[in-house]
């Protein structure tokens, strides 16, 4: 069974909708900015580079109704919102629609605000609110209630595959046949000091060097450092084959299949070679009656680590060789952990769409071990089929395989 792509939102670093992401990743532009704060909490921390989402949430919303949500649940609805517009979807049995919505922390925002709430004032001044905005199906279930799905609320949380494994599952109840249409997608909103801090000490995060701000992440360069954080949204609408041919929908794109697989190696380090990210793709393809040579294309997860970027490096050349185009979005968006996956699903599918694969930002000196053609200024190719790949902590990995109307 085929799943119909019909419908994309996104909220971004580099803007708050599709057409906004797409034309600042063509262009080159870059989401990572240092961050502007005035608290000594903020100014301590051993790096202040971060891609946040500059759109005014408030907006979008509404006050009123944005003060009820965490941070992740605003994104994670503005992007749906887009994508169900996208789609244009103007009838659907409300038990055939399902919500997949994935995150890494849930509304991590809120927790720690309200835990100073707590400390400061006392639990009688914690909002009463507290619970809903920060437990992780928050943002799945705030969709869910906005469309009335009632088909089922599902919250993968698998770290940074967290999103496209949310992709997976909607696919997964669409050819069961429990649901024909399924919003999917991932969100995140955990730039905090907390969260710089771990992962600055985990020695995860690429410090500062000296040199500008949006030029720290740089995926497969020989002088990568690490990963910058980032935060923001990607939602896709998903159908069966069969409904969207009935209501006469548009297909942007196929989801062809999808490949999860576990390295039981380590918490947070990489399997050596990659060899559960080989599986996780053969899946894809397998499921998807794919062939190597159908691939043109892959969107990497590669989010400038020295590690990562190689050992999925020797993954993708030992499934494909040096015949696919490869990109790495990070380089402009930074990480946005469970908002990582879907957003890239979207990047992929527009690749898919227009032909057009955009540069991997910051791309100087490719490190020589990785032997991959990896895109260094924006190209107009023939793109047939391609795949997408999110892998996390915890040794998730998720690839999704595309192919194109």
């Amino acid at each position: 069974m085929r799943i119909a792509m019909t419908g994309y939102g996104a909220v971004t670093p580099l803007g708050n909708d599709v057409d906004a992401l797409w034309q600042g990743l063509v262009a080159g532009r870059s989401g990572v900015r240092e961050l502007d704060r005035l608290d000594d909490t903020w100014n301590d921390l051993p790096v202040r580079v971060a891609a946040p989402v500059t759109t005014d949430l408030e907006l979008a919303l509404g006050r009123v109704r944005a003060r009820k949500l965490d941070r992740n649940q605003q994104l994670a609805l503005i992007a749906a919102d887009e994508a169900w517009r996208d789609a244009a979807i103007r009838d659907c049995d409300p038990e055939r629609l399902a919500v997949a919505v994935g995150t890494g922390v849930g509304g991590v925002q809120t927790l720690l605000a309200q835990d100073d709430v707590l400390e400061n004032s006392g639990p009688r001044r914690v909002s009463p609110r507290v619970v809903p905005m920060l437990m992780a199906n928050g943002a799945s279930a705030q969709i869910s209630l906005e469309y009335t799905a009632k088909g089922g609320v599902y919250t993968p949380v698998s770290a940074c595959a967290s999103g496209a494994e949310a992709i997976a599952t909607g696919a997964r109840l669409i050819q069961s046949g429990d649901a024909d249409v399924v919003i999917a997608g991932g969100t995140e909103a955990a730039i905090s000091p907390l969260t710089l801090a771990g992962f600055a000490q985990a020695q995860a995060l690429a410090k500062p060097d000296g040199g500008p701000a949006d030029r720290l992440s740089r995926p497969f360069d020989i002088d990568r450092r690490g990963f910058v954080l980032g935060e923001g949204a990607g939602i896709v609408i998903l159908e069966s084959e069969s409904h969207v041919v009935a209501r006469g929908g548009r297909v942007r794109a196929w989801l062809a299949g999808w490949g999860i697989t576990s390295d039981a190696y380590h918490i947070t380090g990489t399997e050596p070679g990659g060899l559960s990210q080989i599986r996780a793709i053969r899946k894809a393809l397998a499921i998807g009656d794919l062939h190597t040579s159908d691939i043109d294309h892959v969107n990497a997860h590669a989010t400038g680590t020295l590690v990562g970027d190689r050992a999925e490096a020797q993954a993708l050349f030992e499934v494909f060789g040096d015949n696919v185009s490869v990109t790495a979005p990070k380089g402009a968006l930074g990480h946005l952990v469970a908002g990582a996956g879907a957003l890239e699903a979207i990047i992929t599918a527009k690749t898919l769409e227009s032909g057009v694969v955009p540069a991997t930002l910051n791309l100087q000196r490719i490190d020589p071990e990785i032997c991959l053609d990896v895109v260094q200024e924006t190209r107009r190719t023939s793109v047939r089929g391609a795949v997408s790949n999110s892998f996390g902590f915890g040794g998730q990995n998720v690839t999704l395989a595309f192919s194109a109307v």
